[in-house]
């Protein structure tokens, strides 16, 4: 089994559906409410889980019901959690998601998660030295962010950089990473005053741009290429750049070539849009197989 060490957020998903969206200083009715476990780390670890890798998650959680609850979805998922402890001082962290004419709109409240701290982090020392891959996103404090780069090109652990939500990065953080996955908009804010064209060539088979239905593009030191996704009915959008960086990560640990990777993870990201909840619509390892 590929052994995944996931380091970012946990949360509480609470999400309204609606036929639309309102704009400022408007109320419009909703046509459902439900809160279901979240956050980028947690959702990440829990679609890494299920396709088959051994997955540790390092997070924070409040002291209150939906820490407790975020903790035994982990369970629920063979998602390890000694190093996802609570805090007695904030609440866990709470995204506030709007689905509303077939996309998401999405307000998060970090709250426990910045207590992921680079000491926080050094805890759990062992368990990124050990790890096949380390899998990172901005959901948690920037200096966590640089410090666990540091870690992982010390150890020689391939670090995979989810660069969500946007925010500009020391230039380190982007040397150290074997691989890093912005949208469209997240490379934008990364890599400011180039062209996608000219950051892909910057930076070939470690930067690969998601854009959405149209696929994932790199530069393989040659050629640009574009790995087309799967066209789905889409249900609900939240949580399929999520699934895409933890296939593409447990494909990369078990040794999958770059183009394989990253048909995986398009497949499952492709198929966790067909169902309701970051987390509901992931798929397991024999669905993406069979739908291969």
């Amino acid at each position: 089994m590929a052994k995944i060490c996931v380091i970012g957020s946990s949360s509480m998903d609470l999400v309204v559906t609606s036929s639309r969206r309102p704009g400022a200083g408007e109320t419009v009715l909703g046509d459902s409410f439900k809160t279901v476990p979240g956050g980028k780390g947690a959702n990440q670890a829990v679609a890494a889980a299920r396709l088959g890798a051994e997955v540790a998650m390092i997070g924070r959680v409040g002291d209150d019901a939906f820490g407790k609850d975020i903790v035994e979805n982990f369970r629920a998922n063979a998602v390890n959690t000694q190093n996802v402890k609570p805090v007695t001082h904030l609440e866990s962290g709470t995204a506030h998601i709007i689905l509303a004419e077939g996309d998401n709109s999405i307000v998060v409240v970090e709250a426990a998660n910045r207590e992921v701290t680079p000491a926080y982090v050094d805890e759990a020392a062992e368990v990124i030295r050990d790890a096949d891959i380390v899998l990172i996103q901005q959901e948690i404090p920037e200096e966590t962010v640089v410090h666990v780069s540091a870690l992982c090109a010390e150890f020689g652990t391939p670090l995979l950089l989810n660069p969500a939500p946007a925010r500009t990065l020391p230039q380190e953080v982007i040397d150290n990473a074997a691989y890093i996955t912005p949208n469209e908009h997240e490379a934008e804010i990364l890599f400011q005053g180039m062209s996608p064209a000219q950051a892909l060539r910057q930076y070939p088979n470690k930067l690969f741009i998601t854009e959405g239905s149209k696929g994932v593009r790199y530069f393989d030191g040659t050629d640009e290429i574009l790995v087309p996704t799967y066209k789905v009915e889409a249900v609900d959008t939240t949580g399929a750049g999520d699934t895409f960086n933890a296939a593409f990560a447990v494909a990369l640990a078990e040794g999958k070539a770059l183009q394989e990777s990253i048909r995986f993870a398009n497949r499952a990201a492709s198929l966790s849009v067909t169902k309701f909840g970051a987390q509901g619509g992931m798929p397991t390892r024999d669905e993406v197989e069979e739908s291969l």
